[in-house]
């Protein structure tokens, strides 16, 4: 039992979640993907699940998520880690193998007891072969691609979706279905929500708007895409945290984040409602006196190809803020730090509270002129519902 109160390096799993986000861009950008294929979709979250795995054999904390029972309190937790990491790794990117076995063994190397090196190998095989038969594609459903919706004759836009089909037959990690937290229907066009929605993203959202702020227009492009490194490292790097701990987060963050991807994926292409852009544009035949059309109107930053409502964004933020808050508390002391994947040389920036970086991603897509509020405000509850459904149901820690 000496093996479990020696604490292991403790940015193991931080430096294999750092290498796999480096190994899955290269392998995507080496298969030239435009359109995600629910390929590597999952990669990220296998590894840190299967690392939870390794690491909960060993640290015996929580729940295993995914029925584990070996257990060998005197393996190493280095080498569960990173062998679970590894080989999850090398099963979707085995073109890049020749990197991933020198990475693999100069890790190794570092862990000189050669017993708890190799009791911790076989725990980290076992959690990865378990992690790769996780919240894989269902064969079972019935894998249909998308139909651009016009009336006979009519031309629409030719380019698809973002949206492969595959988005629809992957195994939810923690949802009974896709579709479980999907938000009631858009406002009609003719309602006051929608109304004041629409001339909020008209007013705010334009290229050339005269209402936005230079502030809010580097927020706008600040937040299309958020690296969350610097916050997780926050949790992370806390003293007294475990190894397990902080596998067990990143695998929460991974399986919230592709349950959000999935559950939004499925809103947006069951309601099909249409961009600020295109509403505004064609305004004059909405039906709605109080809405008044703008045939050039552009939005400040490009249009996600796929439809509007709920706000993916949004969902993500507040998925993450209540993951967050439950694991570090909504106003950590050296506040929420964020940076961004969006700008060149983006610094890091600080936020109060965790509900508040939330709401600013949210104000960001309507100061980008890509959604109206009221698809912001319906994608944040659903992202803090399929949170809360998360920390309910996995991974839940065992009871002393």
């Amino acid at each position: 039992m000496a093996a479990v109160a020696t604490p292991a390096r403790a940015d193991t799993v931080c430096e294999w979640m750092d290498l796999a986000a480096k190994v899955e861009t290269a392998g995507v950008a080496a298969q030239k993907l435009v359109v995600r294929t629910g390929v590597y979709d999952r990669a990220q979250t296998q590894v840190a699940l299967a690392m939870f795995e390794a690491l909960n054999a060993i640290d015996h904390r929580y729940e295993s998520y995914v029925g584990m029972t070996a257990h060998d309190p005197r393996a190493s937790q280095d080498a569960a880690a990173v062998t679970a990491a590894y080989q999850v790794l090398l099963a979707h990117f085995p073109s890049q193998k020749t990197s991933l076995d020198e990475g693999y063994a100069n890790a190794m190397e570092g862990v000189t007891d050669s017993a708890a090196r190799d009791a911790g190998r076989r725990l980290g095989e076992l959690a990865a072969q378990a992690a790769l038969k996780s919240g894989i594609v269902d064969p079972a459903v019935t894998q249909v691609p998308y139909r651009p919706r016009t009336a006979p004759g009519v031309w629409t836009a030719t380019e698809l979706p973002v949206f492969s089909p595959s988005y629809v037959a992957q195994k939810p990690w923690i949802l009974s279905r896709i579709d479980q937290f999907r938000p009631a229907p858009p406002p009609a066009l003719t309602s006051e929500t929608y109304t004041r929605g629409f001339n909020e993203v008209k007013a705010l959202g334009g290229k050339s708007s005269k209402a936005r702020t230079p502030h809010q227009a580097r927020m706008a492009r600040y937040r299309i895409n958020a690296d969350m490194l610097p916050a997780m490292r926050q949790v992370t790097d806390q003293v007294g945290r475990r190894l397990v701990d902080n596998a067990r987060l990143f695998a929460l963050y991974g399986m919230i984040d592709d349950e959000v991807m999935l559950a939004n994926a499925e809103a947006k292409l069951h309601y099909n409602f249409w961009r600020p852009v295109t509403a505004i544009r064609n305004a004059d035949q909405d039906g709605n006196p109080a809405t008044e059309s703008d045939p050039a109107w552009e939005p400040l930053i490009n249009t996600p190809n796929h439809p509007e409502y709920p706000c993916a964004h949004c969902t993500q933020a507040a998925a993450t803020a209540e993951l967050m808050k439950r694991e570090y508390g909504n106003a950590p002391a050296s506040g929420v730090r964020i940076s961004s994947l969006s700008l060149p040389n983006a610094v890091v920036q600080v936020h109060p509270t965790w509900d508040k970086w939330a709401e600013e991603v949210s104000a960001s897509r309507v100061l980008g002129g890509v959604h109206y509020r009221f698809s912001n405000e319906a994608g944040e509850k659903m992202g803090r519902e399929i949170a809360r459904e998360a920390l309910r149901k996995v991974m839940r820690p065992l009871r002393k």
